[in-house]
């Protein structure tokens, strides 16, 4: 992979990480604590709210698991690995890459 494709993954990458903080600043308000006063909200709407709210927790969760891997490839362009499988060392199609930035196997190792 050359300089030009790294350039423009890492541009990627940064552009995605920037994309899911707006959503996690976006998505707080959703998971803050839900008021148990039964007399401001009643019981199916304080249900409904809590199941938001574990809703939103479970869309944060994943937000953070694509940054920590999104992350990890950026760690692994400094490092000189990135676009190459760990498991057998051959070069990541690029269109793998394209679809999944933070890919770190090629498409024969990944099927398993």
């Amino acid at each position: 992979m050359n300089t030009d494709d790294l350039e423009q993954f890492r541009q990627l990458i940064h552009q995605r990480l920037s994309e899911l903080e707006v959503q996690s600043a976006s998505g707080q308000e959703a998971q803050s604590v839900v008021e148990l006063d039964q007399q401001a909200v009643g019981r199916l709407s304080r249900m409904d709210a809590l199941q938001n709210q574990a809703m939103a927790k479970a869309q944060q969760a994943r937000r953070d698991t694509e940054a920590h891997r999104l992350r990890s490839a950026l760690d692994r362009m400094k490092e000189g690995e990135f676009g190459y499988c760990e498991d057998c060392g051959e070069s990541i199609a690029r269109g793998r890459l394209e679809l999944d930035l933070a890919a770190t196997k090629c498409v024969s190792c990944a099927s398993g």
